[in-house]
């Protein structure tokens, strides 16, 4: 059994593959987090589902957040007994082209999505993940990585915007059923939602014509279902995709 762990800025990711996905789980990412505290958490989850925390045999790795690894990489080698494979970024060799000035910048799970996504449909993409950050990235027909585009997260300007004005308080991220707000938490619902869709939306119409070709669009990410309900642009959404990403480059790697 394959232990994949996405390490992302807001939460770490625990899945359990074994042919497909068994369990997945998700924490907070903390840096301060102890190789036992991982250990007592997930031993206990595992458990839960009637998994022996000896069945696992492989481990692979993706981290955006250098400071969580160390802690992590121990749980794996002192309680698990094996040593993961550690993808940290574009200089990883997928055989995937990537075509960016300095692939050493690409952050390991836009990597993996795009990877993920490639292998999936083997058509020129784009893949939105609703992450800490809104990240666009761009899949040419001959499976090339050229590209992306990175917008500020949604609950990161949500936040922002909460911090700077002091009459604005913090509201859910939900679909109002107008536009026009009649009052503050109406009003900022809408602003977040619809301002939001216009930026994918734009984002999306601005690639399709710089890219000239037909591209499929797959969003992933925590938000993304609330989104792709507001937008046609959005094909389809898939919430396994840096997990099954990693399980694909175990498998390659292996």
């Amino acid at each position: 059994m394959l232990l994949a762990i996405d390490i992302g800025n807001t939460n770490i990711v625990f899945a359990l593959c074994n042919g497909d996905i068994k369990a997945q789980w998700r924490i907070k990412t903390d840096m301060h987090r102890t190789s036992d505290e991982y250990a007592v958490w997930l031993y206990a989850l595992m458990r839960e589902k009637g998994i022996e925390p000896a069945q696992v045999t492989d481990a692979i790795l993706s981290s955006v957040v250098p400071d969580a690894n160390f802690a992590i990489k121990t749980f794996i080698r002192s309680y698990l007994k094996c040593d993961p494979l550690v993808i940290a970024g574009g200089e990883v060799d997928l055989g995937m082209k990537v075509l960016i000035d300095n692939p050493r910048e690409l952050g390991a799970d836009r990597l993996i999505n795009a990877f993920a996504a490639w292998n999936e449909h083997k058509q020129a993409l784009i893949i939105i993940d609703f992450g800490t950050a809104t990240t666009f990235d761009v899949v040419s027909a001959q499976g090339e990585y050229v590209g992306g585009v990175i917008a500020p997260g949604i609950n990161l300007s949500m936040e922002a915007l909460r911090a700077a004005a002091a009459k604005l308080h913090g509201v859910a991220i939900v679909r109002p059923q107008k536009v026009i707000g009649t009052g503050t938490t109406g009003a900022m619902q809408s602003g977040i939602y619809y301002g939001y869709t216009g930026l994918v939306e734009g984002i999306i119409t601005r690639i399709k014509a710089e890219r000239g070709e037909a591209m499929k669009v797959v969003a992933t990410g925590g938000l993304a279902p609330l989104y792709s309900e507001a937008t046609k642009l959005i094909d389809m959404v898939d919430h396994d995709l840096t997990i099954r990403g990693l399980r694909l480059i175990h498998a390659r790697k292996k």
